[in-house]
């Protein structure tokens, strides 16, 4: 289904405007929750929705309808269409993550880009790693191990990458002046750097110690989608990823030294993305937008891969596709800041 609108005075869209669809069987009962159509694009002032989804098996007609509430502002709808798709979209991503930790290492880099090429016959499309890479298993401070971005450690990812025709993200610790950061960066499949994100949500231990954190939520296109980065104690926090799930992004990657698993799942539940971890005090995993763990490495099994598809519908019993119900019902407009 697509459908377009131009509103006037409405604060929040996505909230106040709804297309719906009804799947109705032959006694005209709804045979699952309603579908949204959710908006894709815009053009000379309008708005186009979209909505790309399997027909139950047991519907016979659906209603559509458009809605306007929660506002005193107005809406025009315009072009509304309801076609079938012969071949709909799917998306397929093979991700992989690995649990190492080095111990006494002269040179930690290398040991992961040995394992992950060891795993090259996988032929992974997108590789996640962990926080620190430059610093674990050594005795090197942040500011000592701190580089530029590009530098030395995104030239020797960028080499992998090129070899095994993946993207790459690593967690490392960039210089910028007198400025260190901790960084996680995006390696295309090129081997140039394609994104960086500098953790935002610091613990204390990393600002007594000099590291300074970042402040914006950037997302990164792929040919297969958009991605967003956190790292470690960012995933404590829900604004990280939800500000990324907002701008895009069905995968989040997630460098983190430890952390809280069940946080991690909440990430992936809550905004309806594909998360990947990779870790050295917690588990290394690959989780659905449903909480479920598709694939997990460990000590025993240090590399573990799974395929995404960034097309599947995940219905939920009583409650439908959430992917794009969160984002109808969620409420923006109430203030969080604390007077």
């Amino acid at each position: 289904m697509t459908a377009w609108y131009r509103a006037l005075n409405v604060v929040v869209t996505r909230r106040s405007l709804n297309a719906r669809l009804e799947w109705l069987d032959e006694r005209g009962k709804a045979v699952r929750p309603p579908d949204y159509p959710i908006d894709v694009a815009s053009e000379n002032g309008w708005t186009k929705m979209e909505l790309i989804t399997p027909v139950p098996e047991k519907a016979r007609k659906v209603t559509v309808e458009l809605a306007l509430g929660f506002t005193s502002g107005s809406v025009t709808w315009d072009d509304i269409e309801i076609a079938s798709e012969s071949s709909p979209p799917q998306r397929t991503v093979r991700a992989l993550t690995v649990y190492h930790r080095p111990r006494n290492s002269k040179s930690p880099v290398d040991e992961f880009c040995s394992l992950v090429e060891s795993a090259a016959d996988q032929k992974p499309d997108l590789v996640c790693l962990p926080e620190g890479i430059t610093v674990v298993g050594t005795t090197n401070s942040y500011a000592e191990i701190s580089e530029p971005v590009p530098g030395p450690t995104c030239a020797r990812l960028g080499a992998l990458a090129r070899k095994l025709n993946t993207w790459i993200v690593a967690g490392i610790y960039e210089r910028e002046g007198k400025i260190v950061y901790n960084t996680a960066v995006l390696i295309d499949r090129k081997g140039a750097l394609a994104g960086k994100y500098r953790k935002t949500h610091l613990p204390r231990e990393e600002w007594e110690a000099g590291i300074t954190p970042g402040n914006d939520y950037p997302v990164f296109d792929t040919e297969f989608g958009k991605v967003g980065l956190t790292v470690c104690w960012d995933v404590q926090f829900p604004e990280p990823s939800r500000a990324m799930a907002l701008k895009g992004a069905q995968i989040i990657l997630l460098p983190i030294w430890g952390g809280s698993e069940v946080l991690a799942k909440a990430r992936a539940i809550e905004n309806h993305i594909f998360l990947i971890t990779s870790s050295y005090d917690m588990k290394s995993f690959i989780v659905d937008p449903t909480g479920a763990v598709m694939a997990e490495a460990t000590r025993e099994k240090p590399i573990a891969l799974a395929t995404l598809n960034l097309d599947q519908k995940y219905f939920q019993p009583w409650l439908g596709d959430m992917k794009n119900r969160t984002w109808k019902e969620r409420r923006p407009d109430i203030p969080m800041e604390v007077k």
